[in-house]
């Protein structure tokens, strides 16, 4: 079995928020209240930025830029 890739447009945030914490901050940077929120573990990274309405190419660019620097 793989590794989990933030990138993996299937993985769904609260498995995002275990596997790389660092990701929390760039989601309440946004003022996104997916960090704890209870839909958490059924959304991905493309329903999250869809409902706040962002760039998700720019805001996947933070989240693998954050998850590097925590390496």
């Amino acid at each position: 079995m793989r590794a989990p890739f933030i990138d993996d447009p299937d993985l769904e945030l609260s498995r995002i928020f275990d596997l790389w914490p660092c990701a929390a901050q760039v989601f309440m940077e946004q003022r996104m209240l997916c960090f704890g929120c209870p839909i958490a573990p059924f959304h991905t990274v493309i329903d999250a930025v869809q409902e706040y309405r962002l760039d998700e190419a720019a805001f996947r660019a933070r989240l693998r830029a954050a998850a590097l620097g925590e390496a």
